[in-house]
């Protein structure tokens, strides 16, 4: 299983970016898809998740302005990032926690997308 990320870059406060995640190989099930987040010198944090339900969770920082939505059956989660403020600067990790089709589940991370925002 390979979880892929795509759409980090820099922007300036206030800005917006939208970051997307694909999960991909021996898929049984995706039970829930996330993202996690880790600046220099912290420790990894969630950011948002999204279930197999599409149920939704938030840190109390990003609320209201990230939106974290998916398609499961697509094996895919997207972030979007609105109003973008200095201290969301980090890299950004996609977790997946998936059942393969051998029958094991395990969590799985995607290799990471900085995420720089400038004041």
């Amino acid at each position: 299983v390979r979880l892929v990320e795509s759409g980090g870059g820099s922007v300036q406060a206030g800005g917006s970016l939208r970051l997307s995640c694909t999960a991909s190989g021996s898929i049984s099930v995706i039970y829930l898809m996330g993202w996690y987040r880790q600046a220099p010198g912290n420790e990894r944090e969630l950011v948002a998740a999204f279930s197999r339900e599409a149920s939704t969770n938030y840190a109390d920082s990003v609320k209201g302005r990230f939106t974290i939505s998916g398609d499961i059956a697509k094996n895919a989660v997207y972030l979007q990032m609105n109003s973008l403020k200095p201290e969301d600067t980090a890299v950004y990790y996609c977790n997946a926690d998936i059942r393969r089709t051998s029958g094991f589940r395990r969590s799985y991370w995607g290799q990471g997308t900085q995420v720089t925002v400038s004041s």
